[in-house]
């Protein structure tokens, strides 16, 4: 094994020495891997490059846990140490609590990488007919409470247990939507990109996001709690899986999860758009979102590898429009911006606080 002492910059060392304390004997024995937790969408990318790295250079292969964004976030922002991850992969930005959480605990030096676009995708089985739904109908069909039926500007529980009673063009089927829990990013993502909007399809709604925006989020972003939406953990495969058993269920995932399991599901095209790898690049997908990576700069040349790890993530070879990443499923950055993560990467270029 190897050994090395973390120091970390000037300002994160009274929560480094905090952290090394807290470890007693085994502070001396520093870790010879590299620790990667959360985001479950960004977990087989990392995988890949991590068993990559591990075979192709001299270190050991990372170690990437998928804990959901926010549970890695939280664990990331800890303290500093070897007892923390060094990064944090995430399908959302990093919250001004969380980096505020970082920097009260010596961890504030951070160096944020985007590293490519990821479609949320709402899919079912391949051994039913192909659905196309929009954002305002998923919103009728999954919030807790929805705009009463009668046209009046009052909110009534929702009353809908099968998509015709949503729309009558919809099947007459169960709702039954299996979906991430409060700690994933894609949960945030999808909250925000589809609900929302969908919600925003009621003018008087609308008006209540410019005069309340908190009593708009807890009217749009609150999901119902009575069987119709499944909380169905951090493991997307699992989703996938449960699909290929129900066919009447509708699963809600990253688009990497779709392309690597056509034989067994099916994209459910949204407001008229199917979740296709070149609409997800062009913008034309409604429902996409950038996916990040958040480095610990402390940990940067004390635990081994890191700057090797994360120039692999970045190369062409790996993240690269003809890369092993986009044959993952990954939608590559455009060139500008793989220029800029290189630069960000190579010169371990800080992140300001999220406002």
């Amino acid at each position: 094994m190897r050994h090395c002492n973390i120091t970390g910059p000037a300002g994160a060392l009274p929560g480094l020495l905090l952290a090394l304390a807290a470890t007693g004997a085994q502070a001396q024995a520093a870790r010879d891997y590299i620790s990667i937790v959360g985001s479950s969408t960004l977990y087989p990318f990392s995988t890949v490059v991590a068993e990559q790295f591990g075979r192709t250079t001299a270190f050991r292969t990372p170690r990437v846990e998928p804990l959901g964004s926010g549970g890695g976030l939280k664990a990331f922002c800890a303290g500093v140490g070897v007892q923390y991850p060094d990064i944090a992969n995430s399908s959302r930005p990093m919250k001004a609590s969380e980096f505020a959480d970082c920097t009260a605990n010596g961890a504030g030096e951070i160096i944020e990488i985007r590293i490519g676009y990821d479609g949320i995708v709402l899919a079912n089985s391949v051994d039913v007919a192909p659905l196309t739904l929009e954002r305002r109908q998923i919103y009728l069909a999954l919030a807790r409470e929805i705009p009463n039926p009668d046209g009046s500007p009052t909110l009534v529980r929702n009353p809908h247990q099968r998509w015709r009673q949503v729309d009558p063009a919809l099947p007459d089927v169960v709702i039954e939507v299996l979906g991430p829990p409060p700690t994933s990013g894609t949960r945030d993502a999808f909250l925000e990109l589809v609900m929302d909007a969908g919600c925003r399809t009621f003018p008087w709604l609308e008006a209540l996001r410019a005069t309340d925006q908190r009593r708009f989020e807890q009217v749009c972003y609150t999901l119902r709690e009575d069987g119709r939406f499944v909380e169905a953990g951090e493991n997307d495969n699992l989703i996938v899986q449960k699909l290929r058993t129900n066919a009447d269920a509708i699963g809600i995932f990253g688009y990497s999860f779709l392309d690597q399991n056509g034989d067994i599901v099916q994209g459910i095209a949204i407001d008229g758009q199917l979740p296709e790898f070149e609409a997800i690049a062009s913008g034309d997908y409604p429902v996409a979102r950038p996916l990040y990576m958040y480095v610990k700069k402390a940990h940067v040349g004390n635990i081994p590898g890191i700057t090797e790890y994360l120039a692999e993530f970045v190369s062409p070879r790996a993240l690269g429009e003809e890369g092993y990443l986009a044959d993952r499923g990954l939608v590559p950055l455009p060139d500008d911006e793989l220029a800029e993560m290189r630069a960000r990467v190579r010169d371990l270029v800080v992140m300001p606080a999220p406002r």
